[in-house]
């Protein structure tokens, strides 16, 4: 078997870091308990590792997107469970039956075909305003769920980030349906739900994108710690002169002599090309040293005028604090932690 050498790009994850958000965010959530949303390879980072550090610190809910998310965690999960948010297909089905995982079921035809199957306990999705996923609110009322064993009904908020009436509007709806339920749990806060106060908290509260370092409201600013740190490896140094362009489309072009680092990284790494000309990395000692020109899809271009010792084999730290890499990007929160590739070794410490 042949093993592949080191990559030259890296996440350094900070297992820490993880644990204290999910502390937070637990403290945050009073009475309710607090999960954990795992779905997209937890957000990026490595679900197995993901669940296995927030095990540790004492979450006992996660929530994964599909059967095949749900399949990978199962010889990890233990004794916590799994609720597969997008429900079930009948090509699921003998998957679904058969494994320590629940669906979250959002349709009347998967409501018809868990029932047909002989499927157990589940969860229920209420579309209270959202218009994505789930039932409409009047199925509770009509006996659609009667018969279901139904461990946790849930809803999912539109706007909680933001100042928005529909989130009142939401959480009203939902309160309603859920003195209708017999589900064993009521759910309805996301991470920035959580920060909204106990009206929205339910019995189980849901966090993702704060778990992970982002800052879904202001209110988690100076409490949320940062999990992620990118780092890649300079391929070649190089220096360019006075009216010399770089990259792609000449869009930089030195005003002076400089001194260029090409580092292996690029938008096919998740590091996008919203990046160029905004985006910076970092010495050793917090120095910022600017992307020029454009980032292209393996390899982005940093000036390394100031630091006349790195060389080819050194390694740089992207800038990757969320909310400053979103502004400075164009992508959200979210779209960056979760189009980091599979080029990366993933380290946690």
């Amino acid at each position: 078997m042949i093993l592949p050498p080191p990559a030259p790009v890296a996440l350094q994850l900070d297992s820490g870091a993880l644990r204290h958000n999910w502390q937070w965010l637990a403290r945050q959530s009073g009475g309710a308990v607090c999960g954990a949303a795992v779905k997209a390879d937890g957000y990026g980072l490595g679900a197995v590792e993901v669940v296995r550090h927030l095990k540790a610190a004492g979450c006992r809910d996660f929530f994964v997107a599909t059967w095949a998310e749900a399949v990978a965690l199962h010889p990890h999960i233990g004794d916590a469970g799994v609720s597969v948010l997008h429900g079930v297909r009948p090509e699921d089905m003998a998957i679904a039956t058969r494994l320590q995982a629940k669906p979250v079921l959002n349709t009347l035809g998967q409501l018809a075909l868990w029932r047909e199957g002989g499927g157990g306990a589940c969860d229920i999705m209420i579309d209270t305003g959202m218009n994505r996923l789930g039932l409409d609110p009047s199925v509770v009322a009509g006996g659609a769920l009667d018969g279901l064993v139904i461990d946790t009904l849930m809803s999912h908020l539109a706007c909680a980030d933001e100042e928005h009436p529909l989130t009142e509007r939401q959480q009203e709806i939902f309160a309603a349906v859920a003195s209708m339920s017999r589900a064993r749990r009521k759910s309805l806060a996301n991470s920035a739900g959580i920060l909204l106060g106990r009206d929205f908290h339910f019995d189980l509260t849901r966090p993702g994108l704060a778990l992970y370092g982002g800052i879904p409201r202001q209110e988690a600013a100076g409490h949320i710690r940062q999990v992620a740190r990118l780092r890649a490896q300079i391929v070649q140094r190089r220096s360019i002169p006075r009216g010399a362009s770089v990259g792609y489309g000449a869009t930089y072009v030195a005003e002076r002599p400089r001194e260029v680092a090409i580092l292996n990284l690029g938008y096919a790494d998740g590091y996008f090309r919203g990046f160029s000309g905004t985006g910076h990395f970092l010495a050793d000692d917090g120095a910022i040293m600017p992307v020029l020109g454009r980032v292209s899809m393996d390899l982005t271009a940093v000036d390394v005028s100031a630091r006349p010792k790195l060389a080819e084999g050194d390694w740089l730290e992207a800038a990757f604090d969320l909310p400053a890499a979103s502004a400075a990007s164009g992508m959200s929160q979210y779209e960056l932690l979760t189009s980091l590739g599979s080029r990366y070794d993933r380290y946690w410490t």
